[in-house]
């Protein structure tokens, strides 16, 4: 784990639950919606329902929505106080898709703060030997890697340094092949860009038509391609990340960064997760936020942030970032909490700016389009073989309400969705 962290961490209140029991592309968006300015945010509101505080009508209508399929769907809906207004099967840990990026997104957005980026340097240590270190940074281009290639051959490319007969040697810190994916990550998946492999040093996410299986290869290319072009040769060891932290620590005192570059700003990074569901920067934001790179480990510190929210976990499990793998678990009652807990968190309009719109932007453009859902919904979009989720922020006339939605092998799931989402917006003021 590194240490040297650009964490910004928010003093919170937790969240205290209590209600009954109840039956890709890989480019950076040019359109991002900057968000507004962060309000003020009053003391949060904990969960207040009361035995029969349920929107009936709500309710009911959602279960007719669901009619014989209702054993397929998991859905819940919150008002801005916490009150629980309807659910069904709120409490049955399903299967997420990338719904799970709201999870691993949030923990990100609450740890490093809305200034960071992630930075690739090139470090000179001590000993003279140097060094490229990264974070993930899902849109590392061809360009910035041939200015580490110079740099690395001497100020402003000089072929002083090098010759084709004296290579310079270059260090590569990397995390080892093993941790490239998570481990139940299918491997058909794992050839397309969407299941390309996680690496700090990762060219354009390590994608191009499809995932690039060999990162290492294709990053020795390049500098070695500049290098020539120099007249001079890099020589490129890769070293593990972690074992290379504790002989030599990025932060320590003597070394001296001789060039940088950095991502995107947060906003940006959340927008590509969120809106554009893209798996590589939801994985990576996971590890950055969670500062460790064993994906397990990383999840169980997204799990335990949880937690200190007062969010419920019961029947959680995390197993990776991005909701690629089919071994998360999480309720619909845990992502509705979670919306309401960022809807009332110091930073919640970055979080919010973040999302897909209904009928206009990201993976919700082509839904829901002349409805008055257009334009009233923030929400993020899972969808996995017999998978669909969606959950999200609901604009209403009497405030927000947070829904969430499940469907394990439900048929129809856009136009059930579509349906529960109306009801929820015509039902908004529930006596």
């Amino acid at each position: 784990m590194g240490v040297m962290r650009r964490c910004a961490m928010v003093s919170i209140s937790l969240l205290t639950v209590s209600v009954p029991a109840l039956a890709q592309t890989g480019e950076i968006p040019s359109a991002l919606l900057s968000p507004p300015a962060p309000q003020h945010q009053q003391g949060r509101p904990s969960l207040q329902l009361q035995p029969g505080r349920l929107c009936e009508a709500l309710q009911q209508t959602i279960r007719s929505v669901l009619g014989p399929q209702i054993g397929a769907w998991s859905i819940t809906v919150l008002d801005e106080n916490g009150a629980l207004l309807a659910d069904v099967n709120g409490t049955v840990p399903r299967v997420p898709a990338s719904n799970q990026k709201l999870i691993s997104t949030a923990f990100a957005l609450d740890r490093l703060g809305t200034d960071f980026r992630l930075r690739t340097r090139l470090l000179r240590h001590p000993d003279g030997s140097l060094e490229i270190v990264g974070e993930g940074d899902p849109d590392l281009s061809i360009a910035e890697i041939q200015r580490f290639a110079m740099v690395a051959l001497g100020e402003g490319g000089s072929r002083s340094t090098s010759t084709p007969e004296t290579p310079i040697r270059l260090l590569v810190r990397e995390e080892p092949k093993r941790r490239w994916w998570p481990s139940d990550w299918q491997q058909a998946d794992r050839t397309y860009a969407y299941g390309a492999p996680i690496t700090r040093l990762a060219l354009t996410s390590n994608a191009l038509s499809s995932a690039v299986m060999n990162p290492a290869a294709r990053l020795q290319r390049i500098l070695d391609s500049t290098a020539r072009q120099q007249g001079g040769r890099l020589s490129m060891v890769m070293v593990d990340h972690e074992q290379r932290e504790r002989g030599a620590p990025i932060a320590g005192d003597d070394t001296v960064v001789l060039h940088s570059e950095d991502s995107a700003p947060m906003h940006a990074l959340l927008s590509l997760a969120n809106t554009e569901s893209h798996n590589f920067t939801a994985e990576v934001l996971l590890r950055e936020a969670a500062d460790d790179w064993d994906v397990n480990r990383a999840a169980l510190a997204n799990t335990r942030w949880l937690q200190s929210q007062g969010i419920s976990t019961a029947g959680l499990r995390i197993r990776d970032g991005s909701g690629l793998s089919r071994g998360n678990r999480v309720t619909s009652r845990t992502l509705a909490e979670l919306l309401l807990r960022m809807g009332q968190h110091p930073m919640a309009s970055y979080y919010q700016a973040s999302m897909a719109i209904a009928g206009q932007r990201g993976t919700l453009r082509r839904l829901y389009r002349g409805t008055p859902l257009e334009g009233r919904f923030w929400g993020k979009t899972g969808t996995l073989r017999g998978v669909r989720t969606l959950s999200g922020i609901l604009e209403t006339a009497n405030g927000p309400r947070y829904v969430s939605m499940i469907s394990n092998g439900g048929s129809t799931p856009n136009t059930v969705m579509g349906k529960v989402l109306r009801a929820s917006q015509r039902l908004s003021r529930c006596a």
